[in-house]
């Protein structure tokens, strides 16, 4: 090629105007918001030099002038293209606030599909960085179908590729559907924000005054909706995350998840994991405590740790192998399961059995909150979700019962009939109908009426209960568990489980789909 030429020079002068568009200028204006610009965060989630951008010469659609000028500059708004992350391809998008405010337009919408097509086409991961405006106005219908054809493009990738949506600015209206329908969604606080109408809507239809961050802040969708699992204080730090999260997940659903070396810093044998769940039935603690001492050191990764508390879940890896974790929390409202735990346990094990990563579950369980409230908003279809969702997962399923398994929350918790494959308990376990003192109140309420003592005989009613009925070793001799285990022996109980399910195979009817009680 003549480097001389007319042509050379065209390809020159073009590729200087499209750096010219990322002014110094327009990155100081995210810079004083506390953001990052499109290619600052691209640069932080892919491996140098790896990154390959796609469509970056497209130009926005044409429309009527008298709607308002329309910023001719390249890209349309959004950088989109592949690289690796962790040395594994990923696909990605980021919107660009500065060019028209990251508003989506009918090429802007065209260049996000391809690349969905593309990732879904080559098996990869697709992370979504949303920083827009929302619908272009002057370009109309075509935005809203744009919309529509990306939200598509969600649906029929869902359960194939993970896709994972982080909100770095705002992201209102019908753009919010887009990571509602994604796998998981990283927000980062004060900056980004997610609603479907915006307080100045708020105000005129309800007359209630309130801020974007307390309509929609990530504080809001962490901790209240479910919306956002993850939420972080900086975009440096949530993008971190981010790629330490994908090391945890298969590219596709007919990958295994990635497995790294163990370094062996997790005995096999713990004698702590013993002292951990107090004598004390009533007494709480922290299960993370007991997740920790069993899988390999500093591995587990939380996700949803604000919502639904009473329930914790993530990944972490036993023997470098990725693992899913669903684990009840004493340490909140005593690990009932509530309408937010419920659901979020749900979607957390539907994401595992879609991607062939093995659930563990480690169990604490009463029983689901009582209540008014829990009732009349629908606890029996919410809870029914976590017990479908555990039902129809085929990945392999291990339940330690560590302390409570009491009555419909024992059995949604994966028991055995339920579908769990191995199913084990700790000596301090108690399962039965209900706890101690509540089938000694209705057992025997004539004989505590007409007691001299009652307190005294309470007490000798309930301890002979947690002998015949509630003792973890009924359960074991009856097979309605595996075994009774040293709590020492615990990981590596487990390990051997998921050994000997290394190639289970489960034959499931030939239907389009189950009807899960949404």
């Amino acid at each position: 090629m003549d480097l001389s030429g007319k042509s050379y020079k065209s390809f020159v002068e073009r590729q200087e105007a499209l750096k010219k568009q990322y002014s110094p200028e327009q990155a100081s204006k995210q810079h004083v918001k506390g953001k990052l610009t499109a290619w600052e965060r691209i640069g932080l989630l892919f491996d140098k030099g790896t990154f390959e951008e796609i469509d970056a010469f497209v130009t926005p659609a044409s429309t009527p002038v008298e709607f308002g000028k329309i910023d001719r500059k390249y890209g349309d708004g959004v950088i989109v293209g592949h690289g690796k992350v962790n040395g594994r391809l990923v696909f990605a998008y980021a919107q660009d606030f500065t060019i028209m405010g990251g508003s989506l337009g009918l090429v802007h919408s065209r260049k996000i599909t391809k690349v969905q097509e593309m990732a879904l086409k080559m098996g990869a991961p697709i992370i979504g960085m949303l920083d827009s405006g929302g619908a272009r106005i002057q370009e109309g219908v075509a935005s809203l179908s744009g919309y529509a054809s990306i939200f598509h493009n969600i649906i029929q990738s869902s359960g194939i590729i993970p896709q994972i949506s982080v909100i770095m600015g705002p992201c209102a209206g019908g753009a919010v559907y887009s990571p509602a329908l994604t796998d998981f969604v990283f927000m980062v606080s004060h900056t980004s924000y997610m609603f479907v109408t915006g307080p100045n809507v708020v105000k005129e239809v309800l007359n209630e005054d309130v801020t974007s961050e307390g309509l929609g802040g990530a504080e809001v969708h962490a901790r209240k909706s479910g919306v956002a699992q993850m939420i972080y204080d900086d975009e440096e730090n949530t993008i971190l995350a981010l790629k330490k999260f994908l090391s945890y997940l298969p590219s596709n659903n007919v990958e295994n998840p990635p497995s790294v070396s163990d370094d062996g810093a997790i005995p096999n044998f713990n004698e702590r994991l013993r002292d951990i769940v107090p004598d004390d039935p009533n007494k709480a603690y922290d299960v993370r405590d007991i997740i920790n001492q069993v899988v390999d050191r500093n591995t587990f990764f939380e996700t949803a740790e604000l919502f639904g508390a009473s329930l914790v879940t993530g990944f972490a890896r036993l023997r470098g192998r990725s693992i899913g974790i669903v684990a009840n929390q004493p340490k909140v409202l005593a690990g009932v399961l509530d309408i937010d735990s419920s659901v979020k346990g749900a979607r957390f094990i539907r994401f595992c059995d879609a991607f062939n990563i093995p659930i563990i579950t480690f169990e604490d369980v009463p029983g689901f909150l009582p209540g008014v409230d829990q009732e009349h908003a629908g606890i029996i279809r919410h809870g029914a979700k976590l017990l479908f969702a555990y039902s129809e997962a085929t990945v392999p399923k291990i339940t330690i019962i560590l302390r409570k398994a009491y009555g419909g929350a024992f059995i949604v918790m994966n028991s055995k009939f339920l579908g769990g494959d191995f199913n084990y308990a700790w000596p301090s376990a108690e399962i039965a109908v209900m706890g101690p003192d509540g089938a000694v109140a209705i057992l025997y309420r004539k004989e505590l009426a007409e007691s001299k003592n009652p307190v005294e005989l309470k007490k000798e009613l309930v301890k002979k209960y947690r002998d015949r009925i509630a003792n973890p070793f009924i359960a074991d001799e009856s097979g309605y568990i595996d075994e009774v285990i040293d709590p020492a022996l615990t990981r590596q109980k487990i390990i051997s489980a998921l050994d000997a399910l290394s190639n289970k195979w489960v034959k499931v009817p030939a239907r389009k789909h189950g009807n899960m009680p949404l």
